[in-house]
């Protein structure tokens, strides 16, 4: 999807406490030393505090940076990742009542860590469509603080989960960030990758909904898909989305100057995608989100808002972004910057 006349105005985050590797409990040296050899040093931890509440957070930074104000914000996105409200609650209505918005349209969509894609996706499609909409906010957070949850060893190595919130206003007007392609798709032979085999019913008497996404995965590779042939599967169908986004903003890999993904282990990126891509290693700017952790949908706009902050963006940069959730979904964004935003500390 070419996309023209929507920009990135402003980014927000929230992080909680930073806590180390060498201090997570429960696991043992060999496991650190395999998390610090693919970058992973250490994650943010929120405890008490919820994930709404993060999210608030993070919006209210987006917007004093931006040219909206709560007042004149249109329309919010907000993607659901783990535990948000007790259920039958609705998360962005708790967001926009905290914020002091006006009683504006909202979405809460379940796309687990390609929720701030998707929402921007929807953004799009508010600002450019019918709804004809100005300013719209998305957002997403995660705690991931849960005795049901072991954010240390539930996903073996290759992430260590986190806390935290990002959001950012989109508009038609101007921002740092131009958007010039957007795609996503969702292939659906790999639906019980992360499912396994848990019952499609409520829980039921003293069951409980036990966040074993580790178990599940292994269940699909030992009964459904060899690993392989699953590795085989989602690598090239993510690099046909992120092959259509390059077409779509009128550029090439080569094009591209910096590349942002979810936080996960750093060599399996340069396997997934900067090699295939052909794109330089030191074009990829995983660094800084290693040491965040993957803290579910806001890991991108995470490192996208510490880029423009310390002045890692440049005005011409082509931003190539690009995350993953169940289902199996890919989305991927191509942004140019335009400018460096007033709240960089490089003005």
């Amino acid at each position: 999807m070419r996309v023209d006349g929507v920009y990135i105005s402003s980014v927000g985050v929230y992080l909680p406490e930073w806590v180390s590797v060498d201090d997570a409990e429960g696991i043992g040296d060999e496991q650190r030393a395999e998390f610090k050899a693919g970058g992973l040093t250490g994650t943010h931890v929120a405890g008490d505090t919820p994930a709404v509440d993060m999210a608030v957070a993070a919006a209210r930074s987006a917007i004093e940076r931006s040219t909206a104000t709560t007042e004149t914000l249109d329309g919010h996105i907000h993607g659901s990742v783990y535990y948000q409200v007790p259920e039958g609650a609705y998360a962005p209505g708790y967001i926009l009542r905290e914020l002091g918005t006006g009683n504006i349209a909202s979405f809460d969509i379940q796309q687990g860590c390609n929720g701030m894609l998707g929402a921007l996706q929807v953004a799009i499609g508010q600002l450019t469509g019918a709804a004809k909409s100005e300013h719209v906010l998305i957002t997403t957070a995660s705690n991931f603080s849960s005795p049901q949850f072991n954010r240390w060893k539930d996903f073996g190595t290759n992430s260590i989960y986190s806390d935290g919130a990002a959001a950012a206003v989109v508009n038609g007007t101007g921002g740092f960030a131009q958007v010039r392609s957007l795609n996503s798709g969702t292939l659906h032979e790999l639906e019980a990758w992360h499912r396994g085999q848990e019952s499609l019913l409520p829980p039921r008497g003293g069951e409980t909904n036990h966040f074993n996404l580790g178990e599940r995965s292994q269940y699909f590779v030992d009964n459904v898909m060899e690993l392989p042939r699953l590795f085989e599967s989602f690598f090239k169908f993510d690099l046909g989305i992120i092959n259509d986004s390059l077409v779509d903003a009128g550029l090439t890999a080569s094009d591209i100057t910096k590349v942002v993904t979810i936080n996960v282990d750093n060599r399996m990126i340069e396997q997934a995608l900067m090699r295939p891509l052909g794109i330089p290693s030191d074009r990829l700017c995983a660094e800084y989100g290693a040491k965040v952790g993957h803290s579910g949908g806001a890991d991108m706009f995470i490192t996208l808002e510490h880029l423009a902050r310390t002045g890692g963006l440049e005005p011409g940069d082509n931003v190539l972004l690009t995350s993953q959730g169940p289902g199996w979904i890919c989305s991927s964004a191509v942004l140019t910057v335009v400018e460096q935003p007033s709240w960089s500390d490089a003005q």
